[in-house]
């Protein structure tokens, strides 16, 4: 049992580095796109043609992949009234029909969104010519990933309300502000 969980602690720590970086990567390409766009149109009075279409697409990609680590820190919007106001137990019901609606939410978008993904296959963007699926497949993956970041973090949530916490972010410091 402890080797079991010595091994989902590594894959959630390889797992959030994988997230966070490829995050990284994306926010750091948009905006040297961005940058040498803007450079070039002020001092060349030309412009990179397929800048802001791929800065689009990098941010739509930023949005659906940022999804699942901002739930695991409990950084979405959430209405706790009711649980607060509810006793212990029924509030734990509460947060395990929560975390059962979400896993469901994210099942739905990763079967539609690969629907959807399939039936843009043929479409192009104007500027670079790719596949607009290329663009729509963020969304199932995304909403896949948050569907195991959520799983990594269930159990702390339904029992005791808790969301992750590291040295980079702690819901509950940031929420006391």
């Amino acid at each position: 049992m402890a080797a079991r969980k010595i091994h989902v602690k590594k894959f959630e720590e390889y797992f959030l580095a994988a997230n966070r970086w490829s995050l990284i990567v994306m926010l750091a390409v948009m905006a040297v796109i961005i940058f040498a766009n803007v450079c070039l149109r002020y001092l060349t009075n030309q412009s990179i043609e397929w800048a802001e279409e791929v800065a689009r697409h990098l941010m739509i990609w930023m949005t659906f992949i940022g999804c699942g680590p901002v739930l695991r820190y409990g950084g979405h919007i959430a209405v706790e009234n009711l649980q607060d106001a509810l006793p212990a137990k029924a509030a734990v019901a509460l947060r395990a029909v929560i975390a059962l609606l979400l896993l469901a939410f994210f099942a739905f978008f990763v079967w539609f969104g690969i629907d959807y993904a399939d039936r843009t296959q043929f479409q192009q963007t104007p500027a670079t010519q790719i596949s607009f699926a290329y663009i729509y497949v963020a969304l199932p993956i995304g909403m896949a990933l948050s569907a195991i970041h959520l799983l990594l973090i269930a159990r702390d949530y339904i029992l005791r309300r808790e969301f992750a916490s590291d040295e980079h972010f702690d819901a509950t410091a940031s929420a006391s502000l």
